[in-house]
């Protein structure tokens, strides 16, 4: 058991540190910085770690992209949505079309009205009076591309068995 654990923890922080590099690789659209990568690691956590360890997994890189100057307040309800409603999906049906659209309707929809809040309170009146418009479709963009990177490289790991072989190898 504490095996298992501390092999999950430690999958957990290799994804939270290629999210956190992988935010380098972002793009603006409409006031939100969009990182895909983020939005893979979701999904990967989802599927090989759960709804848990996914979501501590996003909070941690929202966090330390935060602390570091490479993302905005905007990392934490545009990640920490998709990342948690994506491995809960999976953990109850195991069907990796449906944890993908987990992870886009839990980020664009959930995490892009989330956004508003976050930007009354932390970021000021200006940034409000758009948040509630401005913030479902950058989010949309950006988890539909993560999607649609993490379903190629899930796939790609899915037909040789090496992703059940993963899984297998932490408990899942």
């Amino acid at each position: 058991m504490k095996k298992t654990n501390t092999k999950k923890l430690a999958l957990a922080g290799v994804f939270c540190a290629v999210a956190v590099v992988g935010s380098l690789f972002s793009f603006p659209v409409l006031g939100s910085k969009c990182a895909p990568v983020q939005h893979m690691v979701n999904i990967l956590c989802a599927i090989t770690l759960g709804p848990v360890y996914g979501l501590a997994a996003a909070f941690a890189a929202s966090l330390i992209r935060n602390l570091l100057g490479l993302g905005s307040l905007m990392a934490f309800p545009g990640s920490m949505f998709g990342a948690f409603l994506s491995g809960f999906v999976y953990s109850k049906t195991k069907n990796i079309f449906a944890t993908l659209i987990g992870e886009v309707f839990g980020t664009a929809v959930l995490g892009g009205l989330c956004a508003y809040p976050v930007a009354i309170f932390f970021m000021g009146k200006s940034a409000a009076e758009i948040a509630f418009y401005a913030y479902i479709i950058p989010f949309l963009i950006s988890t539909a591309g993560g999607a649609i990177i993490s379903a190629v490289l899930i796939y790609s790991l899915k037909k040789p068995g090496i992703l059940r072989n993963m899984q297998e190898s932490i408990g899942r």
